[in-house]
């Protein structure tokens, strides 16, 4: 079973991060922009069918941050948040 959070994400020039998923018949890539600084990879068990489904989360903080305050974004009545992230066929 997968449940990791990676962080210290690498970037292209464009200032994006790449998760790519390939298969056999097709190729899937996820970005996202700097304001997603996690990603969190988990797998499902399913029965009789093992791991066969992978979830790949942005994250703007690292796991447990309510508690430990990292990273959280704290907004002010009226105030805005924005963060980009897409998937496309690659």
């Amino acid at each position: 079973m997968l449940d990791h959070a990676f962080t210290d994400l690498e970037r292209g020039e464009d200032g994006l991060a790449r998760v790519i998923l390939a298969g056999a018949e097709r190729t899937l890539e996820l970005w996202l922009d700097a304001a997603y600084g996690h990603l969190m990879l988990f797998t499902g068990d399913v029965p009789h069918v093992a791991r066969r489904g992978l979830a790949v989360e942005p994250m703007s903080c690292p796991p447990n941050a309510f508690q430990t305050g990292e990273a959280v974004i704290r907004l002010e009545p009226g105030a805005t948040a924005s963060a980009r992230w897409g998937i496309s066929p690659s």
